[in-house]
């Protein structure tokens, strides 16, 4: 047990004792119930998988390759794992809260209208959306995670002869409409083989257009996905268009030339969002802010005008035939208001583009009615134009309503972020997660899934939270305070239905790298399909604002039972090289 210094002034220092990771209480006394004399052998090893580990299948000989793996430690037993050795066993990369063999399990052959699809937006934006640099770095980092949905915005060159791609109406700095291309080309499977769609919000004159459809036939040749001038009467499958790309825009019409807007006085100076005050964002809520929903200025969604694509009063010019015929998924808003918009044509399939705003007033009126229409037809959902500072909003509105689309700034940040990170943890990390039964179907009396029903209760899920470690390596040891080892505490809950949400918290443990805390939650789950377990890890400070310590968020629908080691993320949801927490799962 070694010693650690604190600095509190020229002549004053104060030393802490720095105890090494212990297995809790829990632990000891499961080792004593499944070993013999302080040696825990295969056969007990496997019987603890089967009864504890909820692992029904696993076999004498997964216990062996456990003990295979631990053979490389001093502390391994030649006759099986002592207590130190299962400790480890416990914490260790072998033992994660999803199954890394499942990989893709949900059926691949439905519409792609059945799935969540993992979906950008303005992918090409390095920072902030006012005055941030265009790139096709962050493009590249988004298909590295395993994003399926990349959004354009191109405009007009200064010279009017070429593409670029940029926040238009903002002091971004374009990137050439080709260098992105080439690189989703070049990234677009290297998480996931299913296919990957690019949303282009076009702001092009036909000749214009007409190079774009070079440029895409060029760079994609045979990995295009395009059926066609004709809007599909159904949307193919993911597994049928494995590495394939997807073009989705409104049909081309007429361009008109923008005006030169004056930037508001808030665009100019870009400010908070209420909701995202905190570092790592604010709570859920489920309250429609229908207030401010204002002009910003901003160009922000790519069918905000709301002309009908096939109104021929729209369609002034002759359109670039290569252009159109490029397009798989059709987007369009129509005439009319949202009763209009949500019309669902037996003829054809399309994509309807909402911003949060919009939909969270239309979720009053027509909740049903956007049900109806994500069982066929593609909902996207954008973040409102006054998120200057790239922060999302709450995904679960528009997940419990079906949209396939929902459209998160990739370079945020903040807890909203971290729940998308967590919704596509699912599936094998493929990008595409099937939507529950409920959303695809109505009920035996033509009825549809109300979210905001009071529903029975399905499972409860109960949440062991022993211990953490690891914030010594990953963090200088006066990161969190400078004058004595952190003080932490977890948060732990539900993001989910608003029946289903829920936060929870322990206790406060002072002065200890290595906190025990040893706590049971039990969360009652009326909707688990589409239930996120978010946890965070926070160091209590008296004087300021509590720090940021770590957060992950995982699927309720695949978490396995037992006790899982648990990877802590940072803020941007890249891992910790060493932070983890011990934790039990079980579904009672």
């Amino acid at each position: 047990m070694s010693k650690q210094t604190y600095k509190v002034c020229f002549c004053f220092r104060r030393r802490f004792r720095m105890a090494a990771a212990e297995a809790p209480a829990g632990i000891k006394a499961l080792f004593e119930q499944y070993s013999d004399n302080g040696v825990m052998g295969v056969d007990h090893l496997h019987r603890f998988l089967v009864e504890v580990q909820k692992e029904e299948n696993a076999t004498v000989a997964d216990a062996q390759d456990i003990m295979n793996e631990s053979k490389h430690l001093n502390i391994f037993h030649r006759q099986g794992l002592n207590l130190e050795g299962f400790f480890n066993y416990l914490f260790g990369e072998v033992n994660p809260p999803l199954n890394p063999k499942l990989g893709v399990h949900h059926d691949m052959n439905a519409p792609l209208s059945h799935y969540f699809i993992y979906t950008g937006h303005n992918s090409y934006l390095t920072g902030n959306q006012l005055s941030s640099d265009c790139s096709d770095a962050p493009i590249i980092n988004a298909l590295h995670r395993g994003v399926r949905v990349i959004e354009l915005d191109i405009w007009p060159n200064s010279t009017k002869d070429d593409i670029h791609v940029l926040h238009g109406r903002t002091l971004t700095t374009p990137v050439e409409l080709i260098k992105c291309l080439r690189s989703i080309k070049e990234n677009a499977f290297t998480a996931s083989e299913y296919p990957v769609v690019i949303t282009l919000e076009d702001h092009l004159t036909p000749d214009l257009q007409a190079k774009v459809a070079e440029m895409i036939k060029e760079t994609f040749g045979d990995m295009l996905f395009s059926p066609g001038a004709e809007c599909l009467r159904e949307f193919p499958s993911p597994e049928s268009l494995k590495k394939k790309v997807m073009i989705s825009t409104k049909p081309p019409k007429e361009y008109l030339q923008a005006k030169e807007v004056k930037a508001k006085e808030s665009a100019s100076k870009p400010g908070k969002d209420s909701s995202e005050e905190e570092a790592w964002g604010g709570e859920f809520s489920f309250k429609a802010k229908i207030d401010d929903d204002k002009d910003d200025g901003l160009d922000e969604g790519d069918e905000d005008d709301g002309v009908d694509e096939e109104d021929p009063k729209s369609q002034q010019i002759a359109e670039p035939p290569e252009y159109k015929r490029l397009i798989a998924i059709h987007a369009g808003k129509g005439k009319g208001g949202m009763q209009d918009w949500l019309k669902v044509d037996p003829e054809k399939v399309r994509r309807l583009s909402l911003s949060e705003q919009e939909l969270e007033k239309a979720v009053l009126t027509y909740g049903r009615d956007i049900i109806r229409f994500t069982q066929s037809n593609i909902l996207r959902v954008y973040p409102k134009g006054i998120r200057f500072d790239s922060s999302n909003y709450n995904p679960l509105i528009a997940w419990m309503h079906g949209a396939q689309m929902v459209a998160f700034n990739m370079q945020g940040y903040g807890r909203s972020l971290w729940s998308m990170h967590g919704m596509f943890r699912a599936n094998g990390g493929c990008g595409y997660v099937k939507k529950p039964d409920f959303l695809l179907m109505d009920g035996p009396h033509n009825e549809v899934f109300d979210p905001q029903a009071k529903l029975p209760v399905k499972t409860i899920l109960k949440v062991t939270v022993f211990m953490g470690k690891g914030w010594y390596y990953d963090f200088h040891h006066t990161h969190f305070d400078p004058y004595s080892p952190p003080d932490f505490y977890a948060r732990v809950g539900i993001a989910g239905v608003p029946g289903d949400t829920v936060m929870k918290k322990t206790k406060t443990l002072e002065d200890s790298w290595i906190p025990n805390w040893d706590e049971v939650f039990e969360y009652p789950l009326t909707v688990p399909e589409l239930a996120l377990l978010r946890i965070e890890v926070h160091e209590y400070d008296m004087s300021e604002k509590d720090d940021f310590a770590g957060q992950t968020c995982l699927p309720v629908s695949e978490l396995r039972q037992g006790i899982r080691a648990v990877p802590i993320h940072n803020r941007k949801g890249d891992k910790y090289k060493s932070v983890k927490l011990l934790m039990q799962f079980e579904f009672v």
